[in-house]
Order: structure tokens, then sequence, then C-alpha cells
């Protein structure tokens, strides 16, 4: 059941206390649950830079034009900017066209100008200067923290434009139409997205509720804009509710792992790019590393690693320490202090991975839908400009004839947004033309080219060819597509067997340099409450999608039968097999990949009842999902792929600020 908000919270969105003691330690009833509602005209989900682009530009509209919009930004970090992650280097556009003013602010971030390129191969001892792709020329960008843009953008667009913001709000459901009331892109009569639930707050791992539980809320939109970064848990149920994948190939991933450092003054060069191929990854796995010379004498450093690598015995984190044994990043960092730790994925898929960007009710935009040009190592700048063609969009279809004529009491009769002028209108922008030019780089490496051949094949097409070619080099066989096309991973699929490989003999530490994953782990800043529910649950998405518009939840103390509508569900052996499986073939690669040490498998204990129950020889699966910094890596690269992000309680997560 929803209730309207008071005008105090309205005001001021603090969840009021309602728990009682009644309640208190009674299993929850999602069916029964009464939440607070409130009516917007667009929810933006994700204080990314997408998200506020998109808020600022409505609220710009609403000048220009002189008719009102509500805009409500929702938040999962505990402060805006708390879980952005990226290199980077930001190619300033779409800001230019968004804020053409934006160096008269005081207080901007975009204090170091890039003043020069280079890239270089190395060796396990040596490195060598190589040519660069022209895409690759950092003229006139910057090198910035973009956790710190974010927070500035933020600061825009609630203090000049009155856009609410609303941090430590996660939202974990969409809210769908009582009835099947539009047609998806395809024309099938589907539900329409109507807003979102956020999640529920004092709830423990066992789904009971504390004295201090609170329901979550549901904000009704007209619109609703996805900007939730790569591999959304919102924007993967809209992508294979919706079919959006229909046309396009898979999504393709890689691992970005970072740290910021303080260096010696010697070694600092402000405003230097270096981008790396070659050692410590291999001839079989694709990725690349970088050291960005930002102000304050600052230096970001780090690597990527695409996710369709083949030997499970791989982690990434592993891999970012090794890389700075290397002589020069030994140089590097003599005497220098590490400040920060982050990970995330990226969208490495391009243009061809681009799905349908409209959906009844709403949108996808930023990296929900995927627009890093990865030619240039950037997606800023794209996925600044798909927020801002959104909102134009999204004003329009508030303010459109239909939209008017039907009463605020009545807003379930209004019909659904249409925001199909947002696709059309990217797929006409300078966005598709960034793309389109570099779109066989990346899918080259997984050619019968090889990565060799895509190395050169690169620097051909773009030195000289510059996408003007007649082939488009796919991801994925075409008679494979439909594998692929709502939540199963590309990436996954690439991953071997263990007995195909050795595992990989990694190097001590040496602390300063390199250090054990949870001394890093320690600087993300990463936090969450205490006995709250597993945000990482081991439930393929198609069932986590079916479940959540039933208004089901997965109890944790299930290891009970769960009885559905569409059949019965047994949490322990779904678990059991998820270890078999992952053990068994794949030697537990998520204890390797996760860059946060979230899962192990580990041996039982003797009498050990739950791992006799949900285990497998003698192994079980613990996920220490308070150490989660929200990377996505294992929603992506789990081979059963039958791990499921969602969103945990809001404001839990990373701390970031210098990434």
């Amino acid at each position: 059941m929803l209730r309207p908000l008071t005008s105090r919270a309205r005001t001021r969105l603090v969840r009021p206390l309602h728990a009682t003691a009644l309640r208190a330690s009674s299993l929850f009833d999602p069916k029964g649950v009464e939440r607070p509602e409130d009516d917007v005209d667009v929810c933006i989900v994700g204080g990314g830079p997408a998200g506020l682009s998109a808020a600022i530009r409505l609220k710009q509209l609403e000048r220009e034009r002189g008719k009102d919009i509500r805009v409500v930004v929702l938040e999962k970090g505990g402060e805006t900017g708390a879980h952005i992650l990226s290199g980077a280097v930001i190619e300033p556009r779409a800001l230019n066209e968004l804020l053409p003013n934006w160096q008269s602010h005081p207080d901007h971030p975009l204090t170091q100008p890039a003043t020069s390129d280079t890239m270089r191969f190395f060796t396990s001892k040596y490195s060598f200067p190589i040519p660069h792709p022209p895409q690759m020329s950092n003229n006139g960008n910057y090198i910035v923290s973009l956790s710190e843009v974010t927070r500035w953008l933020a600061g825009i667009a609630e203090n000049e434009y009155g856009v609410e913001i609303y941090p430590g709000f996660a939202a974990a459901q969409l809210l769908f139409s009582k009835t099947a009331d539009s047609k998806d892109p395809w024309g099938n009569p589907v539900r329409s997205v109507r807003g979102v639930i956020t999640n529920e707050v004092g709830l423990t791992k066992h789904y009971t509720m504390k004295p201090s539980f609170e329901p979550g809320m549901a904000f009704k939109a007209k619109v609703t804009l996805l900007a939730e970064g790569a591999h959304g848990s919102l924007s993967k149920l809209a992508i294979q509710k919706y079919q959006l994948r229909n046309e396009s190939q898979p999504q393709t991933y890689g691992i970005g792992v970072k740290e910021v450092w303080r260096v010696d003054p010697s070694q600092y060069e402000p405003g230097k790019v270096v981008h790396t191929l070659g050692w410590p990854l291999d001839s079989s796995t694709y990725g690349g590393g970088w050291v960005y010379h930002m102000d304050r004498g600052l230096v970001s450093l780090g690597l990527v690693i695409g996710l369709d690598y083949p030997n499970p015995y791989l982690s990434p984190y592993r891999e970012l320490q090794r890389m700075k044994h290397h002589p020069y990043y030994r140089k590097l960092l003599a005497g220098a202090e590490r400040l920060a730790y982050g990970g995330r994925v990226l969208n490495e898929g391009g243009l061809q991975s681009i799905p349908k960007l409209n959906f009844p009710g709403g949108a996808l935009i930023g990296c929900s839908a995927g627009f890093v040009n990865i030619a240039k190592i950037k997606g800023t700048h794209n996925a600044m400009k798909s927020g801002m063609l959104a909102a134009d969009a999204a004003y329009d279809a508030v303010h459109s004839p239909s939209a008017s004529e039907v009463s605020e009491a009545d807003s379930e009769a209004e019909p659904a947004a249409d925001m199909s002028a947002y696709d059309t209108a990217l797929r006409s922008s300078w966005v598709w033309d960034d793309l389109y030019e570099v779109r066989n780089l990346r899918p080259s490496f997984n050619t019968s080219l090889g990565l060799w051949g895509g190395i050169a094949y690169s620097g051909v097409d773009s030195l000289f060819l510059k996408g003007r070619v007649p082939w488009t080099f796919k991801h994925a066989p075409v008679e494979d597509l439909h594998n692929y096309k709502n939540s199963k991973s590309l990436d996954a699929a690439h991953t071997q067997r263990a007995s195909q490989h050795k595992p990989i003999d990694y190097p001590a530490y040496e602390p300063p340099l390199s250090t054990d994953l949870m001394t890093s782990v320690a600087l993300t800043g990463t936090n969450h409450a205490e006995d709250q529910p597993i945000h990482l649950r081991v439930v393929e998405t198609c069932e986590f999608m079916r479940e959540s518009e039933a208004g089901l939840i997965e109890r944790a103390e299930s290891g009970a039968v769960l009885e559905t509508e569409w059949g019965t569900v047994d949490r322990k052996a779904t678990r059991r097999k998820h270890v078999e499986v992952n053990v068994k073939e794949y030697a537990g690669l998520l204890g390797r990949a996760c860059p946060a040490g979230v899962y192990e498998y580990v041996e039982a204990e003797p009498g050990d009842k739950a791992a006799a129950e949900e285990g497998w020889d003698g192994k079980k699966l613990v996920i220490n999902s308070q150490n989660c910094i929200h990377c996505k890596l294992c929603d992506v690269k789990v081979p059963t792929q039958d791990i499921t992000w969602t969103v945990p309680e809001g404001g839990g997560g990373p701390k970031y600020n210098l990434t």
C-alpha cells in the first residue's frame, strides 16, 4: 500500500520512524507493507555525471520555457560522488554545452590541463615508447578526480537550479503500472515504469524487522531516467523486461582497479598522461594501464582488464600490485604515499552494444546504456551529453498535451511517457559519431587476428581508416545472440576451465609499494550497516526479476524452499550447485577476481550443518558483503551467471573522494 508523504517529509525527505514494539523482530512481508510515496515529474536514479547533467538541463529548460518541472535525483551513496570512480581524463565538450561559463566558477575542479601524451609498451623489466592513436590525444582535456567533479556538479544542480538530490536513497525496485498499459519498443503489451521504490531500512539479514525498521519509499514519476552507471541493477531489469537488446550486441566490460598516490616532487610532472600496453598481462588478456599526473602533486595510476579474460586464476588486484613492481613504477613511487584505492567495471562494448534507450515511462542514460569510447579511454563526455538529450525529451514528455489533461490524483490514467525522441536524438548526435569512428577497435582483439593482430588493425584503423570501412566487427556471432539478449554475460562465457590453465605465481607484496587486499580495501572507506540482508544474491537475474515484480523477496534464512507462482525454488540446492560448479570447474574464480575480497570458498568446519546443505565437497561459499565496493564484477564475470548484485541499504558502500 502506498501512502502520501507529509509536507514536512516532502521538504526534507527524512524517513520518519514508524516501527512499533509489536512488529519489531517480526518477519518482513513485502506484499503487505505500507509505503510512503512522493509524486515527482522526473526521477533520476543515480547522481553521477549523466544523472546530474540531465537534472541541470531539465531545470534550464524550466527557465527557458516557463513551465515548472520537479526533478529528483536518488543517489545510493552516502553523499554525491561517494561511489564515483574513474581514471579520469575529461573531454569537456559536453560540459561546455551544459555550462558554457563553467570556468568562471571559482571552485571548479578542472584545474589540471593535460600537457603531454605518451604510450609505452611494457616487458617485465623495460618499457618502450610506441605510437598512440590520434583519438588518445588529450589536447584541451583535463585530468581530474571524477568524484570531485561529481560533487561540484551536484552543488550547481542544487544551489543554482533547485534540483532535489537525496543521497542515501538506494532505488531497489522499478514501480510498474497496475496493468499492461503500454507497448515495448517491439510492440508487445507491457506494464510501464511509473517510478521506483527505494530499499527497506532496518531489516536483519534474516529479513526480520528491527525497531528502527522503515519501509522503502515509492517515488511515482512521469519519467524515470536510469543513470546507475555500468551494469546497474535496475537497468539490467529494464533491459530484460523490455527486451532492449533485441537489435544490439551484448555489452562487454572491463574491470578498472586504481590507486591515487602523492608522489615525491622530483617525480611529479603536472598534466602528464601515460598509457601502457603489455606486461603484466599476457597475450591472451586484453587490457592496459595508465598514469595520470593530477593537480596538487597527486598521481592516479591503474589497470583495466577486459573481463573476457580466459584464465580463472587471474586476479585483477594482484595484477595491479605486480605492475607496480616494474622499474618504471618503482622510480615513480619511491618515497610516495598511497591515498586511495578503488575498483569498478566499465563498458567496453561501444556502438555495437548500445541497446534501445527508451522504454515505456523512462530511458537509460550514461553508462547504464554504455557510451564509453574505449579508444579514447573516456566516457564522461558522452554520458553527460546523453543525459542532456534525455532531459530534452523528458521535459517535452512531462508537458505534452496528453499529460496536462490528466489530474495529479489520476496519474495512473496518464499515458506512459514516450521517450523515443531521446533514442532518435542520440543516434543523430555527436555521441553516435564519436563511437562510430572507433567501433571496430575493441572487437578486433577478439577476431582471428588475436592480440597482436588487434593492435595492428587498431593502429591502421585509428590512424588512417577512422572507421570509414563497410564492415562492423561483432562481439558475438549472430547465431549466438539469443543467449545474450537479456542478462547473460558474454564475458563470463569466455572464461575457460581451470584444467586448461596453471595457477599464476604472483610475487610477494612489498609494502608500501604493494600491499595485501584488505589493506587496500580499508582505503575505500567502504562500510555497510551490520546485520542487514546480503545484497549479493545467489539467484539468476531472470528469477530475481520475477520475484521483484511479484512482490516477493529472497530471505536469507531461506535455505527453505520458496513456493512461487512459476514453480518451486530450492535456495539451498541453488547455492550448492553454485559452489560445485565454481569450485570444481573454475577453481573458485570469484575468490581471486573480486577486487574487495567479498567472496571466499572455504573449508567447512566439522559439523557445519549449513555447509553440508549448501556446500560441496567440504567447501562452502562465504559472502563478505560488508567489503563490497559496488564494482559489479561478480555479476558480470561469475561463470555460472547466478550472482545478482542488488542495492544494499542506502548510504552503504565506498566513500570515494579522490578517485
